[in-house]
């Protein structure tokens, strides 16, 4: 982020200077992560290292999926948490 203007929060004067900074910013914070092949799992963030692995508590999947009305040919999406 070179020539970046960093980003000061105001409630703890904490400045933003790398996109790592944000994530230390949400340690004991539920996040949502979107992974691939369209998975999505909610929890909140213990640990991270400098590759992103994660160490999440109080997990859950999120899935969703879309089926079509016979009939009116609507799409339906329903989303279920599964609790890990």
């Amino acid at each position: 982020m070179r020539g970046a203007n960093p980003v000061v929060m105001a409630d703890d004067d904490v400045t933003v200077r790398e996109p790592l900074d944000l994530i230390r910013l949400s340690l004991d914070e539920r996040i949502y992560v979107k992974l691939r092949g369209e998975r999505e799992i909610r929890g909140k963030l213990h640990a991270y290292d400098q590759h992103l692995n994660m160490i999440l508590g109080d997990v859950e999947e999120v899935i969703t999926t879309v089926e079509v009305d016979d009939e009116t040919y609507e799409e339906i999406m329903k989303v279920r948490a599964v609790r890990w």
